[in-house]
């Protein structure tokens, strides 16, 4: 069941989301050729304990469960890569994923970083995540439907060249970083019929596409988390929890001061970094 939230819960979630966005300023700022990713989660780890939330990700059940506060996406890694002691190098890029619940409420978002000059091609892939995640933000304004707005991210992603991953889809958030309803960022036939919901003042969602390079198909890896394309080629994959409101959408993990009515266009610093 969908679980509307009032302006002021909403007014609650955007303060989580406020130090959500902070942490992707921490993250960013070591973002570098030669650090590992383990260095930048534990700052990230340091910034949260400062902060007095709980994070998200560390402790969620799994075959093991999940040790790290981000999620940490390394090239053709997908989701849900387990930071450590990988080193990043020049050209590669890299998708940090992180929340936290303030008071009961949750944010979470997630934003990839080249690590330094990448090759063309791959900064046309965070172009067009990041793109897409604009878009769906923007049509959740005029659309009465997730379907509607899933199926123009689909085409969207098509028409840049890339492929949108289907096993993994974003979610329903608010005291509980998982809620309904499933936001995929394709629209089948069967989630028309069986899934799909409206755009109502009051609903917050996840909205979280991955796109691949080559294709769709992803693998699970040995440490029971990591996801990485089935082809070996890059991933991307942008986040931000949004609300409807009377207004329009409100995007509550953009940066304090941004036109919260409306997505970044890009990375951190389209953000207000």
């Amino acid at each position: 069941m969908l679980t509307l939230k009032s302006s002021r819960e909403i007014a609650a979630m955007r303060k989580a989301g406020l130090v959500v966005w902070e942490a992707h300023q921490v993250a960013a700022e070591l973002v570098r050729p030669g650090i590992t990713t383990g260095e930048i989660d534990r700052a990230v780890e340091d910034f949260f304990l400062q902060r007095e939330v709980v994070p998200l990700f560390k402790g969620v059940p799994g075959k093991v469960p999940f040790p790290a506060v981000c999620c940490m996406s390394v090239n053709d890694e997908v989701v849900h890569g387990i930071p450590g002691s990988r080193v990043l190098r020049e050209g590669d890029v890299i998708s940090i994923d992180t929340g936290c619940r303030l008071k009961g409420w949750c944010g979470d978002s997630a934003y990839t970083h080249p690590v330094g000059q990448v090759a063309e091609d791959v900064q046309r892939l965070l172009d067009c995540t990041a793109g897409v995640l604009q878009l769906a933000i923007e049509l959740m304004g005029s659309r009465n439907r997730w379907g509607d707005v899933a199926a123009e991210m689909a085409t969207y992603v098509r028409d840049c060249g890339f492929t949108v991953v289907e096993n993994f889809v974003g979610h329903g958030i608010g005291r509980n970083m998982h809620e309904d309803p499933q936001v995929p960022n394709f629209c089948s036939p069967s989630f028309r019929r069986n899934h799909d919901f409206e755009l109502e003042p009051g609903l917050v969602i996840a909205v979280e596409p991955m796109v691949n390079m080559g294709t769709k198909k992803v693998r699970p890896l040995a440490d029971h988390w990591t996801q990485s394309t089935a082809d070996g080629q890059p991933s991307a994959h942008f986040e931000h929890t949004v609300a409807i409101t009377e207004q329009g959408p409100l995007v509550l993990t953009a940066a304090p001061g941004a036109d919260e009515t409306s997505a970044p266009a890009g990375g951190l610093a389209a953000a207000g970094e």
